[in-house]
């Protein structure tokens, strides 16, 4: 008999500004739009930030006329769920690789935007199963562990502070959606739809991965809908929690 997956337990809410940390534009569609819709329905600050413009997603298209495409659709899509503000790093798709100077981009962006919380997507080497995960996704969960202490720490990335520029320790935890060690999740029933027509704003995107019949909704339902079900309720996004204090 299969093991009854554990409970989940809910995410702390009490919080008013997050910055969103991840690989590629349509990463945070892929199953955590939905709750950035939520939090924006709070009255929440909630800023995305694409470390690639996803210039390598599409084999049809060549890397700078794919950039274009790629990033306007990310600002129509954030836009659907309450997010104004999309900034991309623009280092290269593909070939991320961890390490000090993907920490330093990073680090500079926590220290640009305060956030109480960062949400980046999950780094684990696979989703759960056999599936790998992609690389690129891999390299900057982890640097975005480290690059949120390295933001608190004056001597680190010193060159970084000038311009009225300062350190910011201010981030209380870093949450990786869709992790398979998640131990938390939101409720996003309410919210689910917007979160649909945010993943749908990637047409470009969706119709270069060549998925026939691939449909945006069903796809999210059966995640939110298997963690829902450990939440108690209809839809819920599922996420790693990393307390960035001391003996956590």
């Amino acid at each position: 008999m299969a093991e009854t997956p554990a409970p989940l337990d809910p995410l702390n809410e009490d919080w008013e500004r997050a910055l969103c940390v991840v690989a590629h534009p349509d990463d945070m569609e892929f199953g955590a739009a939905a709750a950035v819709a939520r939090w924006t329905g709070q009255g929440k600050n909630v800023v995305y930030c694409m470390v690639t413009s996803g210039e390598a997603g599409i084999d049809g298209l060549a890397p700078d006329a794919c950039r274009a495409v790629r990033e306007e659709e990310q600002v129509r899509s954030a836009a659907v769920v309450g997010v104004d503000v999309v900034d991309f790093l623009h280092q290269p798709d593909g070939v991320l690789e961890y390490g000090v100077a993907l920490r330093a981009v990073i680090a500079e962006s926590v220290r640009r935007h305060r956030p109480d919380i960062v949400i980046t997507g999950n780094f684990r080497d696979t989703w759960g199963g056999r599936n790998l995960n992609q690389a690129d996704h891999i390299a900057v969960g982890r640097a975005v562990l480290d690059a949120v202490r390295d933001a608190g720490n004056r001597w680190v990335f010193a060159d970084q502070l000038t311009d009225g520029l300062e350190p910011w320790g201010g981030v209380r935890e870093v949450w990786a959606f869709g992790s398979p060690e998640s131990t938390h999740a939101v409720d996003t029933t309410a919210t689910f739809d917007a979160g649909v027509t945010s993943l749908e704003a990637h047409a470009a995107y969706i119709d270069g991965l060549g998925w026939e019949n691939w449909d945006p909704r069903e796809f999210l339902e059966g995640m939110a809908r298997t963690t829902g079900s450990r939440l108690g309720v209809t839809f819920a996004a599922p996420f790693e929690v990393f307390p960035m204090g001391w003996g956590e």
